[in-house]
């Protein structure tokens, strides 16, 4: 059996990254950080595009496709370091036909936690915490953030699907940092000679791919399957490809890693950020225990 993305999905893809190069490139990145708004007309652009309504039915208007091809549109997403509840709002747009087409923006608190709220036209949680969120100092430029007091999980667990898209822009993030550690390493010269060419460099990188592809079979294979176990070691497998991933790339890069001009910090200060959500950590862990102790694994 050939495991891997079809000929249409492998377009969806190159077509969202395409998208994602002509609407959000490293100028408007730049310009995004730490402005604490979005952009509208690239969520309109988006909404037109089929983004939130991809898994919609074409009997209400939307794309009809399902949660392999959404992983695969936000890995992109996660890849361009795109603001912006995007998760919230994909999962919104069945009930929100506003938010299928872009012309809404949906977030939700998740972990005690309001991504955008300020930015929100609509909700997702308990109204009394929401009246009561307080703003926090996000470690992430390009996501605001507010704490809800005294709400610190869903009582009904995580949904799967914002764990396994959440997985899934984790997957796109450590794609793009293994990309920029090998470029620069390439390109950045000491003592006359690429900086690739030395072996702790070589085992950097090195690592970023292994843990990179381990988690991307992961992350596919939860996409078909979408049992909860499977979703949760995803989830895992990319909190830490994206994490370490970034973290190793900054040490590709040294100093420089740090400036605004480059975008390796942005991605390891994202990661840190989803990384946070509800399902992953030691929450995607017992759900993982719980799957093996019972043998259904």
């Amino acid at each position: 059996m050939r495991f891997g993305p079809t000929p249409d999905q492998r377009a969806l893809r190159e077509g969202m990254r395409a998208l994602l190069a002509r609407r959000f490139g490293p100028e408007e990145l730049r310009a995004a950080v730490g402005r604490d708004r979005l952009d509208r007309d690239l969520w309109r652009a988006l909404g037109a595009a089929g983004f939130f309504a991809l898994r919609l039915p074409q009997t209400r208007g939307g794309v009809g496709l399902g949660l392999p091809e959404a992983v695969l549109v936000f890995e992109e997403a996660g890849r361009a370091l795109l603001p912006g509840p995007l998760i919230a709002t994909h999962l919104a747009a069945e009930p929100m036909p506003d938010a299928a087409g872009g012309d809404a923006v949906v977030t939700r608190v998740d972990a005690g936690l309001v991504e955008w709220l300020d930015e929100a036209d609509t909700v997702l949680g308990p109204a009394e915490g929401v009246r009561e969120a307080v703003p926090v100092r996000s470690v992430d430029p390009l996501t605001p953030l507010h704490r809800v007091p005294g709400v610190a999980a869903r009582p009904a667990g995580p949904d799967p699907v914002a764990v396994l898209l959440t997985a899934a822009e984790q997957l796109g993030s450590a794609a793009r940092t293994c990309e920029l550690a090998v470029q620069h390493a390439r390109v950045r010269e000491q003592f006359g000679r690429p900086i690739g060419s030395f072996q702790a460099v070589q085992h950097l990188c090195a690592g970023q791919l292994v843990r990179l592809e381990t988690a991307r079979a992961a992350v596919y294979a939860a996409a078909v399957t979408s049992r909860p176990a499977d979703i949760a070691a995803a989830r895992l497998l990319a909190d830490e490809a994206a994490v370490r991933g970034a973290r190793d790339c900054l040490q590709v890069y040294g100093g420089t890693g740090f400036t605004w001009e480059a975008e390796v910090h942005l991605h390891l200060k994202r990661a840190w950020v989803r990384a946070r959500r509800a399902g992953g950590g030691a929450e995607g862990e017992e759900l993982l225990a719980r799957d093996l102790a019972a043998g259904d694994g």
